[in-house]
């Protein structure tokens, strides 16, 4: 796991200077403390900048890596998983290595097969490839997007990076808000690929590569080298599903097991990251060292179930408290994410990373599970919904209407989430989906926003990216908005947040649930099999304890909705009410005092709409962008 950076020279006058290089890497040193690398063009077209992790091959591990004569540079982050089979096919056709690292792989399967390369890789990744002989440079991402890339073409040249904060650390380098993109994070509560919060940037989207030359104008489009498969059915028994599964799932975990430095696991106690320490320690993983994080408020706290897999299995567990002193912490993380995120969940990762590093430099997650295992509560609220859907009109209409009289001032009740999915009952099915994830409402944006920056908006144009990805989904309610998370709230939120909060720290998490041909073959099931994690739910009966199979979902959160009446107000009113700052710019002052104050008097729920405003403060004070 490493950072890495670069510069294209994209004009004859724009020649690629040492200095810039080394500045850009320097700013990534969290995410590769333990060595520095940088590849220079002779010609000055093209620079490599390298920040390394040291995880495998830790002695000739480093990167840039080029072949024996000089005419291919790489640069990487990331881990392939399956480079020991690639490198006995390459060395069968001819390849000679000096390394045992998966670097050279990927420079030797690149000479072979080109950008068909990108396809042969199993694992996260993005990736930097110069090609000298061509004046060419290649730009890739992991398919799931685990492993982040971001870009900008600028004063004739094309700067590259795993964070932005490598590209604004330039001198001259524009710092512009891009209102557009303020707008999709108030949805979504993050920027989604290829769109950046600062403008002219760029971020390559998943399972994306880009060509571009040296002295060419623009860059181009990215090009797709794969996307969500469309599996066949499977077409055997139940138990030979769970049988398949077992395979599968040992499969994609013993691969992430590889490592030349010690490592662990993250577990919450929930069924997906308890599989994982499970399948570790059947795998002989020894010590086992598992990870937890907890919080006062109950509702939240799962430290007692993942106190019981760890005794299970005979783990040398660790537990972290978070509480509402968490304040601290907050510049912290506006820094590192570069952009405005409002997955409060991004605390509790940062601590239990930092917690776990201390121990570990590898950590295994259950990140994916819910995806694959279509776990999320939500996905039943779509099927009920669609079933819904086919009563009279009227009814929907009188259920949303009794939702309103619902008490919903307190975040996991019953009467708040009935609220959530009555109120948008009479929506089409996409802009349902969209109402259970989004931040704010179209039409709490449409009220609140001022009208000079709602002037500079496509006020539609977020709503419409999500209306196509739940079109071109295909399947019933439950596939299509599983199918439109894997695009979605997966790479935008859940894999941004694990990413960057664990670099801060140096670690580096890997995901054997998002094992590309696990996630194939999940797709595969009927959706039944699937909802709720039912088919892994019984595949584990004889593995884990029966309390973890038996709880309910409960979901990494945080309880911010009582901060913010609570430790958390005034942090919350002064930043969100500043008269100075990005919110009172972007929005009414009226709305926003009434918001704050329909939240701290209980009459409902805002945390996440407030947070999302804390986070977008937060990172506008750190970044200060040019509005």
């Amino acid at each position: 796991m490493c950072g890495i950076a670069g510069i294209l020279s994209l004009a004859p006058e724009a020649r690629v200077e040492h200095d810039a290089l080394c500045n850009m890497a320097a700013q990534l040193v969290h995410r590769g403390p333990d060595d520095a690398g940088e590849y220079l063009d002779p010609q000055g077209r093209c620079g490599l900048g390298f920040r390394r992790l040291a995880i495998l091959d830790l002695e000739t591990g480093n990167q840039p890596i080029g072949n024996e004569d000089g005419s291919v540079w790489l640069i990487f982050n990331g881990e392939i998983y399956n480079f020991r089979e690639l490198r006995q096919e390459l060395e069968r056709c001819g390849h000679r290595f000096r390394t045992r690292a998966d670097s050279e792989v990927i420079v030797h399967l690149y000479e072979r097969d080109g950008d068909g390369c990108f396809a042969r890789l199993s694992g996260m990744f993005a990736i930097a490839i110069w090609d000298q002989q061509r004046g060419e440079l290649l730009l890739a991402r992991d398919r799931f997007g685990k492993k982040p890339l971001t870009y900008l073409v600028h004063a004739g040249r094309l700067y590259f990076a795993s964070e932005a904060k490598a590209i604004l650390a330039l001198p001259g380098v524009p710092r512009e808000l891009d209102p557009q993109s303020l707008h999709r994070y108030l949805l979504f509560q993050y920027v989604p690929a290829p769109h950046s919060i600062y403008r002219g940037f760029r971020k390559l989207p998943p399972g994306c590569f880009l060509r571009i030359r040296a002295g060419q104008a623009e860059a181009p489009e990215p090009r797709r080298y794969w996307q969500l498969p469309q599996p066949a059915p499977f077409d055997g028994s139940y138990d030979e599903a769970k049988s398949c599964l077992t395979e599968r799932l040992t499969r994609a975990l013993e691969k992430r097991l590889i490592a030349d430095v010690p490592l662990g696991a993250f577990l919450s106690g929930g069924i997906d990251s308890s599989i994982v320490v499970a399948l570790m320690h059947r795998l002989g993983v020894s010590p086992l060292r598992t990870f937890s994080i907890g919080f006062p408020d109950a509702r939240y706290d799962e430290t007692a179930y993942a106190r019981i897999v760890a005794q299970r299995f005979g783990a040398e567990h660790r537990e972290f408290t978070v509480t509402p002193d968490a304040r601290e912490v907050l510049d912290k993380l506006a820094w590192h994410y570069d952009e405005p995120f409002a997955d409060s969940s991004a605390i509790p990762t940062y601590y239990v990373a930092k917690c776990t590093r201390q121990h570990v430099t590898v950590a295994l997650t259950g990140d994916g599970g819910d995806e694959c295992f279509a776990g999320y509560d939500r996905y039943r609220a779509a099927q009920l919904a669609a079933r819904l859907g086919v009563l009279p009109g009227w009814l929907g209409s009188a259920a949303a209407q009794l939702a309103k009289r619902l008490p919903r001032g307190r975040a996991r009740t019953a009467g708040s989430r009935a609220h959530r999915f009555a109120a948008a009952l009479r929506e089409p099915p996409a802009r349902q989906y969209l109402s259970w994830v989004n931040v704010f409402t179209p039409a709490m944006l449409a009220e609140g926003y001022r009208a000079e920056f709602r002037a500079q908006l496509e006020f539609d144009e977020p709503l419409a990216w999500f209306e196509r990805l739940h079109a071109a989904a295909g399947g019933g309610a439950v596939e299509r908005a599983n199918r439109v998370d894997f695009v979605s709230y997966l790479p935008y939120d859940l894999l941004t947040k694990v990413d960057i909060a664990s670099m801060a720290v140096s670690l580096e998490c890997r995901c054997p649930f998002l094992d590309h041909e696990l996630a194939g073959f999940a797709l595969s099931l009927p959706v039944g099999w699937r909802l709720g994690k039912r088919i892994l739910r019984e595949w584990a009966a004889d593995l884990l304890p029966r309390a973890v199979l038996t709880r309910g979902k409960m979901g990494f959160g945080v309880p911010v909705g009582e901060w913010f009446r609570g430790e958390l107000r005034d942090l919350l009113e002064q930043n969100v009410l500043a008269p100075d700052g990005i919110c009172s710019h972007v929005f009414r002052a009226d709305w926003l005092g009434a918001l704050v104050g329909q939240h701290v008097s209980r009459r409902c729920n805002l945390e996440h709409p407030l947070w999302a405003l804390l986070m977008l403060e937060r990172w506008h004070r750190t970044w200060n962008p040019r509005v």
